[in-house]
């Protein structure tokens, strides 16, 4: 099996897994059934941060098809499962409201399952975001957006905007933050990753900023105490 990189969806750590670190495993459906011949494949991860040390688990399934002399190989993929963590959200502090984190874990939980369920989620917690991280004036969510535009980094905003236009997110953008719009698939991960950008570049930057401001000021009061000792 080859190295390959990969995030730790429940730590976030990204890292290099290796031979040690999975366990894959593989069952075939080879009886003659009206859907034909099946292959079952799983892989387990283990974390390979020692203060972590979680398991993800992952299940494909795939035809399983034959050459012209009858030798098998695994073929299509028809489905794939990833049943722990039972979604792709990544794993952001609890410093960020729980009501934004709720919907963002939501939206991710059914992405596959509902891409227009999942859009209304990122839309209600983009909204979410802006009104706890900015303070705007509540409003439709494209006049919320709008308010930031000069406060925030021009390749952030950037970002926002090229989002914002594809497809049917900017037509759903002026409508009711509640009101399902069908939307497809890429549409969704877009907005979901959309969200995942703007925890990270707002909460989570200003968070470790605020630390590393905080070990300048403790050590400079522990140089001062030294002097006067």
């Amino acid at each position: 099996m080859k190295n390959f990189t990969w995030t730790c969806p429940h730590c976030s750590q990204p890292t290099t897994i290796t031979a040690n670190d999975q366990i894959n495993g593989k069952s075939d459906q080879y009886r003659d059934c009206s859907d034909g011949h099946r292959v079952l494949l799983n892989r387990f991860i283990i974390c390979p941060n020692p203060d972590c040390n979680k398991f993800t688990l992952e299940i494909w399934l795939r035809e399983r098809i034959y050459d012209d002399l009858g030798n098998a190989r695994v073929g299509e993929l028809l489905k794939h499962w990833q049943l722990i963590p039972h979604s792709n959200a990544k794993a952001f502090p609890d410093y960020i409201p729980q009501a934004i984190l709720n919907d963002y874990d939501e939206a991710c939980l059914i992405r596959d399952y509902s891409p227009k369920a999942s859009a209304t989620l990122s839309r209600r917690c983009l909204q979410g975001i802006l009104r706890d991280f900015w303070v705007v004036k509540a409003g439709r969510l494209v006049d919320e957006i709008e308010q930031v535009k000069d406060k925030i980094d021009p390749l952030v905003w950037e970002a926002i905007d090229s989002v914002r236009r594809i497809g049917n997110i900017g037509a759903h953008m002026e409508k009711d933050i509640n009101l399902i719009v069908d939307v497809d698939p890429e549409e969704a991960e877009l907005l979901l990753g959309l969200i995942e950008m703007l925890l990270k570049e707002w909460y989570v930057s200003r968070e470790e900023r605020k630390k590393r401001l905080q070990a300048i000021v403790n050590l400079g009061a522990t140089k001062q105490q030294e002097r006067k000792g």
